[in-house]
């Protein structure tokens, strides 16, 4: 059967004005092929600005309790056989295996060996299948606790706390309902007293002596504040055993401002506060000298020709990687929200594409709103309109200006053809506001935000407005260039200069060829005197 289909998105689409109608697809509207000279790009706005009326400027009433089902299994959906790769498992006290890497994935081949689906196997989770299993539809595949994270012991040993003190960086809750009481990680930088404590759990062998990995580095579990210590002091540790549990952000740090204020901060493409930090190469982690209340962590790269990177995290926020663990580009350093300029910088348009798609979905449809997926990437599109130039090769274009697509695109058509070394350049996410103020066209600019401005600099750079967009035409009073009669015309003024041209050539080729069979007269006046 069909595995995949390559399928077109006005994202890629290379047209230089605009959309072409077959990236663009459907007509929503007719069911159709769209026409030429539709203007999807205020479709595509009123789409996401009219179901916004019905967005509350906060969800306020989804809480917490409405999001309480929370999946927490995989189930195989087709019959097949299971595949591990890069596989890192521990067997625990009672035989299960516990997943303990953060880039393991789990495949379901059939029997060509083909793989039918992929999945992400999250730290912690527990295994239900082995591999080279075979598995039924509905069998299932993995399970993990969707409210906590857990960190878990590699090895055997007796749990040595350090710098754990009750008051000043744990402090003990009792759960009303149940009795029982657990002891939580407090912030404890907030104290001058305990500022440089280093809260963690230490495993001790019997010799008194940490308890060592593989790679040789002591096995110690430092704690994020907000972490539920599973264990007591001094109590014996079996390989597998849960040591401590994280509550799951993702119930509290996907923050629920949802709403348009959601809406808004990602198309105007803002960081969010606390970010989330992504690993940009393969390597293997490292945690260098700490650095006042921040924590260095180095990114040793498998690849020799690259640098290392360093990332500063600020101490008590929770570390999902641990030393000597391998990181694939893309994966998280800390936990939360990215910011989109990284996922494009580190991921590339198709990553970006996906979030921003997804978010602004999730937004929406938690007020059950169904908005089709095209909207979205044609406001995307013109958000990654501008290329910044990392190297200008042998075009004029100059090392970190920012250009049009197509100018770029142009210009090193133009100098390829000569046989020169082509700019290069990498695209730039602007927010909507700002993407509005630097298009081409300055009068629209002029008429969206900062008039003054925007015409001083169009002024003084002698800009020149080719009157393409709507807007432009409707401030100086001309037809607007939209509208599927447009094209047609368009098509007909076309055909009518084509047509003047054969005309023209068909008139000249006429009076050249009348000119050629008339007699010459002075032709016979040069011939008499050279006859006499």
């Amino acid at each position: 059967g069909v595995q995949t289909v390559r399928i077109r998105s006005a994202l890629t689409c290379e047209a230089e004005d605009g959309v072409c109608a077959l990236c663009y697809g459907r007509d929503l509207a007719r069911g159709t092929l769209v026409n030429i000279g539709e203007a999807v790009g205020i479709i595509a706005a009123q789409s996401i600005g009219e179901p916004g009326t019905q967005l509350t400027m906060r969800t306020f009433h989804i809480g917490g309790i409405a999001q309480g089902g929370q999946q927490s299994f995989i189930a195989a959906n087709q019959e097949g056989t299971v595949q591990f790769e890069n596989t890192a498992v521990l067997e625990n006290a009672n035989g299960e295996l516990i997943v303990m890497s953060r880039s393991m994935q789990l495949h379901v081949l059939n029997e060509h060996g083909t793989a039918l689906a992929s999945h992400k196997l999250y730290y912690g989770s527990k295994l239900m299948v082995r591999d080279g299993d075979a598995v039924t539809r509905g069998q299932k595949l993995f399970e993990w606790d969707p409210y906590t994270l857990p960190i878990i012991a590699e090895q055997a040993g007796t749990a040595r706390f350090v710098d754990l003190l009750s008051g000043l960086s744990v402090r003990e809750d009792t759960d009303e309902a149940t009795g029982m009481t657990q002891k939580i990680v407090t912030d404890w930088r907030s104290t001058s007293r305990s500022a440089d404590l280093k809260p963690e759990i230490i495993l001790m062998g019997a010799d008194g002596e940490p308890v060592r990995n593989e790679q040789g580095n002591p096995l110690s579990y430092p704690m994020s504040v907000d972490a539920i210590l599973s264990v007591e002091d001094g109590q014996e540790v079996r390989a597998g055993d849960v040591v401590a549990r994280i509550p799951r952000e993702g119930a509290r740090t996907k923050d629920i401002t949802g709403g348009l204020p959601r809406v808004a901060e990602l198309f105007e493409a803002r960081r969010p506060k606390d970010h989330a930090i992504i690993a940009e190469i393969d390597g293997t982690v490292k945690f260098g000298k700490d650095y006042k209340n921040k924590r260095r962590i180095i990114v040793q790269p498998t690849n020799e020709d690259l640098e290392p990177v360093e990332y500063m995290v600020p101490k008590g926020k929770h570390i999902p990687v641990q030393e000597g663990d391998f990181v694939q580009r893309g994966d998280y350093i800390m936990d939360g929200n990215p910011a989109p300029h990284d996922i494009l910088r580190i991921m590339g348009i198709e990553a970006l594409a996906d979030y921003l798609i997804d978010e602004v979905q999730d937004v929406y449809r938690l007020q059950g709103v169904k908005i089709n997926d095209k909207h979205i990437e044609v406001i995307v599109r013109q958000m990654l309109q501008k290329i910044e130039i990392l190297d200008s090769g042998d075009t004029t274009l100059l090392k970190g200006e920012h250009v049009d697509r197509d100018e770029f695109v142009e210009e090193n058509a133009k100098i390829e053809a000569r046989g020169g070394r082509p700019a290069q350049g990498e695209p730039v996410l602007l927010g909507i506001t700002k993407a509005s103020l630097q298009t081409r066209s300055f009068i629209s600019a002029a008429s969206f935000q900062e008039t003054t401005r925007v015409l001083t600099e169009a002024a003084v750079q002698g800009k020149r407005d080719r009157l393409v967009g709507l807007k432009e035409n409707v401030i100086v009073g001309r037809l607007i260039p939209a509208g599927t009669g447009g094209a047609t015309a368009r098509i007909r003024r076309i055909a009518e200069d084509r047509d003047a041209e054969v005309i023209e050539m068909r008139r000249a080729e006429a009076e050249a060829a009348a000119a050629l069979a008339a007699p010459e007269p002075a032709a016979e006046t040069d011939a008499t005197p050279s006859d006499e």
